[in-house]
């Protein structure tokens, strides 16, 4: 099954190197990569092209990971039935590191938070409400988009140890051990793309969350 590893990720970052954040902002005749923080993620769009911008990109982003490991699933599901759940996680991964990481853009892309949401719900839709809570409850105080960002994926990684001790995920126990580790490298990921933010959060200087008024 290594092989179909390694298949599973580099399925996810072909699917992870569609730019959407910087063909919508080409369509408006704008170099998302020049404006604001000059990620190419839904964030920086939000904030740069206003909310038309922020959804699209956002949804675009997340199906990147859903295709992928919906793909992987449909392939997977009859040769390996108890280990689905794992290779859909590797394929979500890959759709990560595709979006953070793309080799057309010198390996500087997003944050990969939008393809990570897209990961919580193709790997199980019940954690949402959770990520959910978290993501809002983090940015609606406090304005903070990365704060609420990072709370998503460590939601995702606790949700994800729980739900596999509980017998939730319908994986074979000896993948366990794997599930988690590639859930908690996928938030260790999160947290090191937002280690700017976070060093901002720390000292105060991090910039709260303001859309723009407009589309340009």
């Amino acid at each position: 099954m290594v092989v179909f590893r390694i298949v599973s990720i580099l399925l996810g970052y072909l699917f992870g190197l569609f730019p959407t954040g910087v063909l919508y902002g080409k369509a408006h005749n704008v170099d998302i990569r020049s404006k604001g923080s000059g990620n190419s993620g839904m964030t920086n769009s939000l904030r740069v092209l206003g909310w038309k911008a922020g959804v699209v990109v956002f949804l675009g982003d997340c199906l990147k990971a859903v295709a992928a490991m919906v793909i992987i699933w449909a392939v997977a599901r009859i040769r390996y039935p108890d280990a689905v759940k794992l290779l859909e996680l590797y394929a979500g991964f890959g759709a990560v590191l595709g979006h953070n990481f793309p080799f057309y853009m010198k390996f500087k892309g997003g944050k990969g938070i939008a393809s990570s949401v897209g990961i919580v719900f193709a790997f199980d839709w019940r954690m949402v409400p959770i990520c959910a809570v978290l993501f809002f409850s983090s940015v609606v105080p406090t304005g903070f988009m990365s704060l609420g960002s990072l709370g998503i994926l460590s939601g995702f990684f606790v949700q994800t140890i729980v739900f596999g001790q509980l017998g939730l995920l319908k994986m074979a126990t000896q993948f366990l051990p794997e599930t988690y580790v590639l859930a908690g490298i996928l938030t260790a990921l999160a947290f090191w793309q937002h280690r700017a933010n976070i060093k901002r959060l720390v000292t105060g200087t991090e910039n709260k969350f303001r859309p723009a008024k407009k589309e340009n």
